[in-house]
């Protein structure tokens, strides 16, 4: 399934727009990757297990957005917008979110 930020796909011709598609994840971060970052907030660096951590909840907000719209038998997903927030009361959660418009094309 072809999933991009554009609202066309090259050389291809969209003929129906199905609905709009979500893939949502909320994943929380254990208290060593706190620790790690702590530690990489102090003394400079990356976080690497916060960045993990991140790319793991896009990859599964991005296919959980392509199974539903495989369920409405797209073939794309196009105009996909991403976010980011914390959540929790110590922002101890990630919160990753994308939408798309599920189309079929020709």
């Amino acid at each position: 399934m072809i999933i991009t930020t554009t609202n066309s796909i090259e050389g291809r011709t969209i003929v129906s727009y199905e609905d709009v598609v979500f893939g949502e994840v909320i994943s929380g971060i254990n208290f060593m990757k706190d620790i790690g970052a702590g530690m990489r907030n102090f003394f400079g660096g990356r976080s690497q297990g916060y960045e993990e951590e991140i790319v793991m909840a896009r990859e599964q907000a991005l296919t959980e957005m392509e199974s539903r719209a495989l369920d409405l038998g797209a073939d794309a997903v196009i105009g996909v917008k991403m976010d980011y927030e914390t959540l929790g009361a110590d922002n101890g959660m990630i919160m990753v979110t994308c939408s798309g418009t599920a189309v079929k094309l020709n």
